[in-house]
């Protein structure tokens, strides 16, 4: 089947590759296996399988991805890896295209179950289990969520008490709540779990520590001590077998214990190389941060199919009349329907290229090229700001594309209303998307405060406004950004000014800087609060704290877009391209001042004049956009088997054309009927 679509009303020559190899980035190579992995029928889920056909089906699309080498490449040498990082998870991102159940259950075995091996354990404990971890031959679990601590980690009920005389752990679960809950691979596949608890030894709490945990004999049945339940039919990612574990007691050897950052000695002696209890524990979970990097990712690749099967369609559909008596107006040349979609492809392209910049400092971290506290950090930092606002982004993107669908993207054929299911989970995955903003909130505060560092939440408040009048921002680089928007946005009023990379950059990098000083200021008082009514007073200004954050990532989203650009500009070997990426940049950056106009002008920062100019901009951009769509999602990669949607092919395209054909023919006959308006007209003329 063709599926080259023909050139659009006022389209650029531009070549798809060249915005391939920018959004691809430095693991290109890797995508692509990861873009043709997906394609193999083999990865793909049944049509309406059962539960169970689903699930195994799953289980099978693992083994594949073990067997292509995928799953080692984070190893270090000695153990056939490659220690690149980046490289897997780019890889890895790339199996959304076949299932984001592949992608989910095939993360939590390498990324998570062997992760936490690697990262977490000893070489001894290396050579017991990752190899067959990473080979997928044994399939393991990541039992960290319970159901009364989700995103609390560091308040885990589920407890790992030391018995020297047996040199074991007791591994238990002493209430209802602190039940293992939506782990992956425990209702099915999961012979052995690493399982986060409170580790106690001579009568004292280290807080919590990772232990491998055997939960399945090789045929399936539980081992003693270990029950199961399964959570059943979810809302989407059908085939993860999802479930609940609790432990009466399970003994493991002491050994079991992962010991990178705490171990116990024979006699019950904890030891470990990072003294504070906090921020060791900080250390253990930033090791894990793998999980937020692939979500973001991940969720980018959805926001991208969901956008390239939605263009198509939009390029071929074709309804109500037009200027031709034959052909109907293409979806895509409605001013409408263009500002459904464009805004939304410049926003993936947004996402997609700042994932690079994410990837590259994962890889500078776990690579040890960069592994330093303040890298860590950074990197924490961008993981969960990232992943919160792509995954909201893909939601969003997934079930805008099906509405602009109509009927057809209700279809399950055509993947939309499968992916927006998928996909929904992904905005609590790996962490409440609210709470990880939070954390981002927090290290923006501690720019201005230092001892905001080691603080919790409740005690936050009378630590930040003690220094709020510090304003130093060192790490984000933020301060006095605000200083030049008088000199930038009191230029003559005109779309050349208000596309300015450099207004935009001035607007959305100084709301950024007035929200967070603000929020100092407004907990100043804190400083001579008791902690009681410093919490409360923190409290009060949570959602401002979550907005501060939002308005942060954005800004880094959209710096990274604007750095790319720039460099294919520098480059000067691909014009057209350059030109079409300054659009997505101007579209992307507009798209966020208009989005928070209120903001920009109750604070003063946009004249009324210059305020109503952005929106007519935004028409002009998503117009000249559209005229070059197909192009711009062709750039994505994914071909017909990535997509597998009927309506993104040629089908649509041979309806019409064959209705067209149909009234040529009949119009030119003799009988063809006389339309009643057409009687009326001529009637009225000659009247």
């Amino acid at each position: 089947m063709n599926t080259t679509a023909a050139p659009s009303k006022n389209a650029t020559a531009l070549s798809p590759s060249v915005l391939t190899e920018v959004l691809d980035g430095s693991w290109a190579a890797a995508r692509r296996r990861g873009r043709e992995m997906a394609a193999d029928p083999r990865a793909h889920l049944p049509a309406g399988g059962s539960l169970e056909e689903l699930r195994a089906a799953t289980t099978a699309g693992v083994g594949l991805v073990a067997e292509s080498g995928l799953s080692r490449l984070p190893l270090p040498e000695a153990m056939g890896g490659r220690n690149s990082h980046g490289e897997y998870v780019a890889g890895f991102e790339e199996l959304v295209a076949a299932s984001p159940s592949l992608q989910i259950k095939a993360g939590v075995q390498f990324g998570l179950f062997a992760g936490a091996i690697q990262h977490l354990g000893n070489e001894e404990q290396h050579a017991r289990w990752l190899d067959d971890a990473v080979s997928g031959r044994l399939l393991g679990c990541f039992a960290m969520t319970e159901i009364g601590h989700g995103s609390d980690v560091a308040e885990l009920g589920t407890t790992a008490t030391y018995e020297p005389d047996t040199g074991e752990f007791v591994v238990h679960t002493p209430f209802r709540a602190a039940t293992k809950e939506y782990i992956g691979n425990a209702a099915r596949d999961g012979r052995a779990a690493v399982v986060f608890a409170q580790l106690v030894t001579n009568g004292v709490n280290h807080g919590v520590h990772a232990l491998v945990v055997p939960i399945r004999t090789e045929d399936g049945a539980p081992l003693p001590g270990v029950s199961f339940e399964d959570d059943g039919k979810k809302g989407g990612l059908l085939g993860v077998d999802n479930g609940r574990i609790a432990f009466d007691r399970v003994r493991v050897p002491r050994e079991n214990l992962l010991t990178r950052y705490g171990a116990v000695a024979a006699d019950g002696t904890y030891s470990s190389p990072i003294d504070s209890p906090g921020r060791r524990f900080f250390t253990m979970l930033g090791t894990l941060v793998q999980g937020r990097v692939s979500l973001d990712g991940a969720a980018v690749v959805g926001q991208k199919l969901a956008l390239d099967i939605a263009v198509r369609y939009a390029d071929q559909r074709r309804q109500f009349a037009s200027a031709s008596s034959l052909e109907e107006t293409r979806l895509l040349d409605y001013q409408r329907h263009q500002r459904r979609l464009m805004p939304r492809l410049a926003e993936a392209y947004a996402h997609a290229i700042a994932h690079e910049t994410l990837l590259q400092s994962f890889e500078r971290v776990f690579s040890g090229a960069e592994d330093t506290d303040e890298t860590r950090q950074v990197l924490e930092t961008q993981a969960a700001g990232f992943k919160a606002l792509s995954t909201w982004a893909a939601l969003d993107t997934v079930q805008e594309c099906r509405e602009a669908c109509g009927g057809a993207g209700f279809m399950a054929e055509n993947r939309l209303v499968g992916l927006h299911a998928d996909l929904d989970v992904y905005a609590t995955f790996e962490g409440d998307n609210t709470v990880l903003l939070q954390l981002v909130g927090k290290r923006l505060l501690q720019d201005y405060a230092e001892e905001f560092r080691d603080i919790d939440f409740g005690g936050a408040a009378r630590f930040i406004g003690a220094q709020a009048a510090e304003h130093t921002l060192h790490r984000t680089g933020l301060a006095n950004v605000g200083r030049a928007i008088g000199d930038l946005v009191t230029a003559p009023v005109k779309e050349k000014r208000i596309r300015s990379g450099k207004v935009q950059e001035a607007l959305l990098a100084d709301r950024v800087e007035t929200m967070v000083s603000g929020l100092a200021q407004a907990l100043r008082p804190a400083a001579k609060m008791s902690p009681a009514a410093g919490a409360e007073l923190f409290n009060r200004h949570q959602n401002e704290l979550v907005e501060a954050a939002i308005a942060y990532v954005e800004l880094l989203k959209w710096r990274s877009l604007n750095e790319a650009m720039h460099r294919l500009e520098d480059a000067g070997h691909a014009p057209a391209e350059a030109k079409a990426l300054r659009r997505i940049r101007d579209l992307h950056g507009l798209t966020l001042l208009s989005r928070h106009m209120a903001w920009h002008l109750m604070y003063g920062r946009l004249p009324m004049a210059r305020a109503r100019l952005i929106e007519e901009t935004v028409d002009r951009l998503c117009t000249k956009l559209a005229a070059d769509a197909v192009e711009l999602v062709a750039a994505f990669g994914y071909g017909p088997q990535q997509r597998r949607a009927p309506i993104a092919e040629d089908a649509e395209r041979e309806r019409q054309a064959e209705a067209r054909e149909y009234y040529r023919r009949a119009r030119a006959r003799a009988d063809w009927p006389v339309d009643e308006k057409e009687l009326r007209r001529r009637a009225k003329k000659r009247g």
